[in-house]
């Protein structure tokens, strides 16, 4: 599988490299990183869904008052790993939760250790989204529960889960190479009970859970957030994130609302938001 790299350059990187995420990812952009300065950001999308005109389009008639260029890129399948390897370092969350890959040292003194492979899949850490989610679920307790992992991506936040005790646990991600990767990922961290399916929300079928986990973007969570809803137990948890502070937030209290989901809390980094609602 071949992806384009999209490699943009800010005068300015602050806000605007998290402003273009955003745009990026609704347009088909899946992972993001840091380029060799700060005001570089390399944007991969998979080159079946490359659409070149309307990617144009967002970095050439965006009207904000920001310069930017850009680079187009094709990347192999075969050189992929050799990407991400180059750019991941291990990430540790709160002193509780160490993130790494195969290829680094453990690291014996702290209570949770995953290991992930780096490869296309979302969901290493080293995202604002995934650190806040990581977050929540170090702060809560998952012992017993089942929870459903919804857009699981490398399958971070379901083995986490798994580690803090949940008894039942449902991952699902609609990407083929997700897929793979999140099965991957289990084997290493010992946790292939995790049952791992490849679709979208309608894989959850009738099944209902105490916790739902859905780190994706504001516009997937807008049109699938009946099916959550009813997933979801009463007196249940729905963590929500991969969107931004003030109107995308208040665009999923909305409509959580309306389902009788209601708001308990949020956190906060770089202006990316996770949210925590409870089913009444």
């Amino acid at each position: 599988m071949a992806y384009i790299e999209i490699k943009i350059h800010f005068s300015t990187p602050e806000p605007w490299k998290d402003v273009f995420t955003s745009l990026l990812g609704e347009a088909g952009c899946d992972s993001f990183i840091d380029g060799e300065d700060d005001h570089i950001l390399l944007c991969y999308i998979k080159e079946q869904v490359f659409n070149e005109q309307q990617i144009r389009d967002i970095l050439d008639h965006h009207g904000f008052d920001v310069h930017l260029t850009y680079l187009f890129n094709t990347i192999e399948e075969q050189n992929w790993n050799a990407v991400w390897e180059s750019n991941y370092t291990p990430v540790l969350i709160a002193d509780q939760c160490y993130i790494r890959a195969p290829f680094h040292e453990a690291n014996p003194n702290v209570p949770h250790e995953i290991i992930i492979e780096p490869k296309m899949s979302f969901g290493t850490a080293h995202h604002e989204t995934t650190s806040m989610m990581i977050e929540y679920l170090l702060e809560d307790d998952f012992q017993g529960k089942d929870v459903l992992d919804m857009g699981s991506g490398t399958g971070i936040l379901a083995i986490l889960a798994h580690q803090r005790g949940a008894k039942h646990i449902v991952a699902i991600d609609n990407d083929p190479w997700a897929y793979e990767n999140n099965l991957e990922n289990n084997e290493r961290n010992q946790t292939t009970d995790i049952i791992v399916k490849l679709g979208d929300a309608n894989a959850i079928g009738d099944e209902t859970f105490d916790c739902i986990i859905a780190n994706i973007n504001r516009n997937i969570l807008l049109a699938d957030m009946h099916l959550y809803a009813k997933s979801l137990r009463k007196g249940g948890y729905i963590y929500f994130s991969g969107f931004y502070q003030g109107i995308d937030l208040d665009k999923i209290k909305e409509k959580a609302a309306t389902l009788g989901i209601h708001f308990v809390s949020n956190k906060e980094k770089n202006n990316w938001v996770a949210a925590k609602f409870i089913k009444a």
